[in-house]
């Protein structure tokens, strides 16, 4: 058995040989494919470049995964991990401190504003922050070919785990009594789609001050909504 084959394993998506690479490996393959999904899409990466990009074989990721589909599967679970970590940190940063009622829309507000601005210091620390909003793109646009066992891994891992990790504040404080919920997990839906609204087509540019309206609003409405 080679050193980089150590373990038995399968890659995302059940679909890769029964190995699994030395951790050092294994990030720089990580990395690499970040990169060149994000830059050239799903359809037109190539195993050949994401070799190149984290200075490995072909053979090597081939003896891995068994296709750019399990490869492109582990990459997007892998970011979605590690961003969803620092999610769920900035989530017991801003909302672990309201012990009354007077505190939510404080604590909501400030904790909305900082998850949703992409120039952040939190996000500021994360090397790949841009190529995995590009991967998000990606996987949106290939959720078709991907399937839906690939796409339930990536939620489970990222969004999902966030929305859990918010629907049990929601779900605490309505036992504090801070808020009347009657389901956390649909107010956290409804929470961040309010926060996150704004105006005009996606992806369009909004100012600063403009961003802060539509957050300080959007908490306005959910605190009123759920208030004891």
């Amino acid at each position: 058995m080679s050193p980089e084959a150590e373990t038995p394993g399968r890659s995302a998506g059940h679909s890769g040989p029964a190995r699994r690479l030395r951790p050092a490996k294994h990030e720089a393959i990580m990395t690499g494919g970040r990169e060149v999904f994000a830059r050239d899409g799903y359809a037109r990466a190539s195993i050949d470049a994401i070799a190149t990009a984290s200075e490995t074989s072909t053979r090597t990721i081939y003896k891995h995964f068994s296709d750019k589909r399990a490869l492109f599967a582990t990459v997007i679970v892998d970011s979605a991990t590690q961003v969803a970590e620092v999610e769920v940190a900035l989530i017991e940063r801003h909302l672990s401190t309201a012990t009354n009622a007077g505190e939510v829309e404080t604590v909501l507000r400030a904790f909305a504003t900082d998850w949703l601005d992409d120039t952040g210091e939190w996000l500021a620390g994360m090397a790949h922050s841009a190529a995995h909003r590009a991967l998000i793109g990606q996987v949106q646009a290939e959720a078709a070919h991907l399937g839906t066992e690939v796409i339930t891994q990536w939620w489970q891992a990222g969004p999902g785990r966030v929305r859990a990790e918010l629907a049990a504040v929601f779900r605490r404080w309505a036992e504090d009594g801070l808020l009347h919920i009657a389901d956390a997990d649909r107010a956290a839906v409804h929470f961040s789609r309010l926060v996150s609204a704004t105006p005009g087509p996606p992806a369009s540019a909004v100012g600063a001050d403009e961003r802060a309206a539509w957050i300080a609003d959007g908490v306005a409405v959910f605190v009123r909504g759920h208030r004891p």
